[in-house]
């Protein structure tokens, strides 16, 4: 226990053997319970988790893997309890964890995230410039200012879990943009914590070209979904105005393309006829 509350860890881990054991070692004797989710591993990796709980799942993605070890804690663990997320890759410095766990040991928020503040100079350039891109986004999506939305070094009130629906989620990677849309909805408190970026030869699974897009998307909608409650929480004619405008923008900006082109189209076709 860890000033008098329980803790549990979830990692999540998809063929990380090169990793896993020294990740397991180096936890704090504080932790109550460890519970590995092994999404789909064929390294061996749920091998080395013999001396935790393991959860075996058949590549759902880590965001299933994250919720799967959530559920577990929540039976294993009952009320009265903190869910830290490490990744299993070895990224997260598990001496960090006292600090995350203290803003909600102090109930000063329900959810805290890490926030990689000396990335900078071990994060690649692309990665670094993808991850400030979308904390402008989660920012918006969210109403508060997100600075490091993809570190995914966690730690969740149980009271967040026993309300929470596991039925909707996010499954794959952008889970902890989700996550704190999702949070910010339902008006619980969050807050951030310097952590220790560790890169050591660690691979990302990440596919940029199908990642960003989506995950874009899905902050895009929840900034609109966002704006929508806000506005049916106080309406008036401005929003009003403002509202319809926006939506004719999005109908006129469109049709105008189509109209242009086919007259382009058109006029190279006249030309044509009259040349020949």
């Amino acid at each position: 226990m860890f000033e008098g509350v329980k803790v549990g860890v979830v990692i999540p881990a998809r063929n990380e053997s090169e990793h896993l054991a020294q990740v397991l070692a180096t936890l704090p004797e504080f932790v109550d319970k460890v519970v590995v989710v092994d999404d789909g591993s064929t390294d061996g990796t749920g091998d080395l988790a013999a001396d935790v709980e393991l959860v075996r799942l058949e590549g759902l993605g880590v965001g299933a893997a994250i919720d799967r070890g959530h559920q577990f804690l929540l039976t294993a663990l009952g009320s009265n309890f903190v869910s830290v997320v490490m990744a299993g890759d070895g990224q997260m410095d598990p001496s960090d964890m006292e600090s995350i766990l203290k803003p909600i040991i102090e109930k000063k928020a329900h959810h805290v995230k890490g926030e990689r503040l000396d990335r900078a100079g071990k994060m690649p350039i692309y990665r670094r410039f993808g991850t400030f891109l979308l904390a402008i986004l989660t920012t918006l999506a969210c109403g508060q200012t997100i600075r490091d939305p993809q570190c995914g070094y966690t730690a969740t009130s149980s009271e967040v879990l026993t309300k929470w629906n596991w039925k909707v989620s996010w499954k794959g990677y952008g889970y902890p943009n989700w996550w704190l849309m999702r949070l910010s909805e339902m008006g619980f408190r969050i807050s951030q914590v310097p952590v220790k970026a560790i890169y050591d030869g660690q691979k990302s699974g990440i596919k940029v070209s199908t990642f960003f897009p989506k995950v874009s998307l899905m902050l895009l909608i929840g900034l609109h979904a966002r704006i929508i409650r806000n506005s049916a929480k106080s309406p008036s004619i401005f929003l009003l105005v403002t509202w319809a405008t926006y939506a004719l923008g999005w109908i006129y900006n469109p049709l105008l393309f189509v109209v242009t082109h086919c007259t382009d189209r058109l006029h190279v076709a006249t030309i044509k006829r009259d040349v020949e």
